[in-house]
């Protein structure tokens, strides 16, 4: 400690703020490597405050759960089941389409609401 101190007084560089003392290695292929380099410099940084500011600024989006799934699977259901609406539509008439049409409308209101929470 004494040490720092005395270095402090004979001059040199300043002691920074915040001392980043943690390292973290990442592995690139070539690829990757310029591709990071090019989206660096078009953000006028150096590659380490690029990938910093990406680490720590960026939004992940996770995996959808086995429920998400299934819901995107039933929305999937759903379309074609308004595809044989509107052929009911042409056959049984507009009255009956709209019921339908109802009926569906209210179970995609239930899955997208699930899907939101």
């Amino acid at each position: 400690m004494e040490q720092m101190n005395v270095k402090r007084s004979m001059g040199g560089r300043p002691l920074k703020a915040v001392r980043k003392d943690i390292r973290i290695s990442v592995r690139f292929n070539r690829q990757e490597y310029f591709i990071l380099k090019e989206r660096a410099g078009s953000a006028g940084v150096k590659p380490s405050v690029f990938i910093r500011q990406a680490a720590i600024k960026a939004k992940i989006t996770g995996r959808l759960s086995t429920e998400e799934v299934q819901l995107i699977r039933q929305l999937a259901g759903m379309a074609t089941n308004i595809n044989q609406v509107a052929r009911a539509c042409h056959r049984e008439g507009l009255f009956e389409a709209m019921r339908y049409f109802e009926e569906y409308r209210k179970a995609l209101d239930h899955v997208m609401q699930k899907l939101r929470s």
